[in-house]
């Protein structure tokens, strides 16, 4: 690709788990790709020699106005992955996913960098009504309001694969010999790889589609055991305590844990908000839209996907 024509795509939260995917994926498609990150933010997993860097404050309008114009780059993509998950009070959901979005988008405007795509990553939990939820649900109206053509929403269900530490949770209990579970109701889930992820949000790059909302999920839905069940095999252990908790004793457990989060100062992956969706029995949801309009078709279903990531967990010294 000639580089007077490569696209210029600009990713925000690329120092995270997903954001870190995502910039790999750009450049491996050969666009000009620049990395949207806090000062502070860790470098780590963003490493190639052709990434370009942006230091953006989300949270301040002024200077967030002043970093684009000083950047001088006309940005044909931006993919807006930055954003909570985990908070210590519920207003800062609020705060991170929606004001900063916020900010950003009307920086953007104001100094006439808004690109023809804004390609906005939102979560199914915004269809689920916990607190994390209704603030990408709120983010997503504001911006089709705002925006209207040339926004492009995912919605993916939970993310897992290499670098990612809230389902390694799991793998680390496992590896003790443990499993842990809740609610005596059956549960389906669904999951997506990483790099699916990505290569849906990419599809819709090339393609150049301007206005959808994409669930991303693998195309499956999986009893809840079924996650734990491909962990143990991958670790190659053959006997687990599974221990199934009552909601009602996970929801106290999260209360509990929340607080000492707050004491702490430091958020807690088991709270309250996180109950609301680990209480929730059905996660199924319909992905026609990403394979009829973006003709995308996943490629790692959860069997491969575990495989890879255990894989990663290993060489890179996790467990």
């Amino acid at each position: 690709m000639n580089n007077e024509l490569k696209k210029r795509v600009l990713i925000t939260g690329a120092s995270g788990f997903i954001g870190s995917f995502l910039c790999e994926e750009s450049l491996s498609r050969g666009f000009s790709t620049w990395a949207a990150l806090r000062a502070s933010s860790s470098r780590r997993w963003l490493q190639h020699p052709d990434l370009q860097f942006l230091i953006l404050d989300l949270s301040n309008p002024t200077v967030l106005r002043q970093q684009l114009t000083e950047c001088g780059v006309r940005f044909d993509v931006v993919i807006h992955a930055a954003g909570a998950t985990k908070c210590l009070k519920a207003e800062e959901f609020d705060f991170h996913n929606y004001q900063c979005t916020r900010n950003l988008v009307e920086a953007l405007i104001a100094t006439d960098m808004m690109p023809h795509q804004f390609i906005y990553l939102s979560s199914l939990s915004a269809t689920y009504g916990s607190i994390y939820g209704e603030s990408k649900l709120k983010t997503e109206a504001w911006l089709q309001q705002t925006i209207g053509e040339g926004l492009v929403i995912f919605r993916p269900t939970g993310v897992y694969g290499p670098r990612e530490k809230d389902y390694f949770m799991m793998v680390k209990s496992i590896k003790q010999h443990v499993c842990f579970s809740v609610g005596y109701d059956p549960q389906i889930l669904t999951f997506v790889y990483v790099k699916d992820l990505t290569g849906a949000i990419f599809a819709a790059v090339e393609k150049g589609i301007t206005t959808g909302i994409f669930n991303v999920t693998d195309g499956e839905d999986y009893p809840s055991e079924r996650f734990a069940e491909l962990i143990q095999q991958e670790l190659d252990i053959r006997h687990v305590l599974h221990v199934k908790a009552p909601l009602w004793l996970l929801k106290g457990i999260s209360v509990v844990s929340e607080e000492f989060g707050k004491l702490t100062g430091k958020p807690s992956t088991l709270n309250r908000d996180k109950y609301k969706m680990m209480a929730q029995r059905d996660w199924r949801c319909d992905i026609r839209p990403m394979k009829d309009i973006l003709g995308y078709h996943p490629q790692w279903q959860l069997p491969r996907g575990v495989k890879e990531t255990i894989t990663w967990y290993k060489e890179e010294n996790w467990i």
